[in-house]
């Protein structure tokens, strides 16, 4: 299972929770990006329905994949 991190930075002079090199919104203080990444992490632990989905990967070939809705990664929130 994945782990996915939210990190709480300076940003845009304020402060956000950053996932890899993407960015949330500008909060203007710590806490409140630091309560905003706790509420998308706890979004990302949801279980959702076991579902067919169709993507193009970036050869430009079409693929065809089950997404369990069950498989969700563990979160954490850094900062």
């Amino acid at each position: 299972m994945s782990e996915v991190v939210y990190e709480i930075v300076e940003h845009d002079g304020g402060w956000a929770y950053r996932v890899d090199d993407v960015f949330s919104e500008t909060f203007p203080s710590h806490d409140a990006a630091r309560a905003a990444a706790e509420v998308a992490a706890q979004e990302q632990r949801v279980s959702g329905e076991t579902t067919d989905i169709v993507y193009e990967n970036e050869n430009g070939k079409w693929k065809e994949e089950l997404s369990k809705g069950n498989d969700r990664p563990t979160t954490a929130v850094k900062g």
